[in-house]
């Protein structure tokens, strides 16, 4: 065997390239990189395969059914659905803010239920006294006429 190395010229310099030349001609170093002999540590990539994005289905759907005064259970139901099915297609953004939306209109229909609740229940323990204090109002008022 011929163990010989061969030299190539180029056409326009009669300078003799090599192997080592050629490579150095053809690598890209840019600047700021570490040096390509320097030792590269391992590359680490956490994929998360399953995020959870709670959908709030069950509290809209209540929310619609049974507090549902101002309407706000069924854009919470609908905004519910949408970030459910964002999450079924792999759309994890999309579902991620639509289940925010759900859960905001969620916890305002509960406030504003709870409000409306209470007031009722105080305008129910109000209301005998004060028609208590009308009618004993009108019997003074009628018995000046007799």
């Amino acid at each position: 065997m011929n163990h010989t190395s061969q030299t190539f010229t180029r056409a326009s310099t009669s300078l003799p390239l090599n192997y080592e030349m050629l490579r150095e001609e053809h690598e890209v170093h840019v600047p700021g990189e570490l040096s390509p002999v320097s030792p590269m540590g391992p590359t680490v990539i956490n994929i998360h395969s399953k995020t959870s994005v709670p959908g709030h289905v069950v509290w809209s759907l209540f929310n619609m059914v049974f507090m549902n005064f101002w309407c706000l259970g069924f854009i919470a139901f609908a905004y519910s659905v949408k970030s459910m099915d964002r999450k079924i297609v792999g759309d994890v953004i999309p579902a991620q803010a639509y289940a925010s939306t759900a859960k905001c209109l969620n916890i305002c229909t509960l406030v504003l239920d709870i409000l409306m609740v209470t007031a009722i229940i105080i305008c129910f323990l109000i209301e005998p006294a004060i028609i208590h204090q009308m009618v004993s109002e009108m019997k003074k008022y009628f018995e000046g006429f007799q």
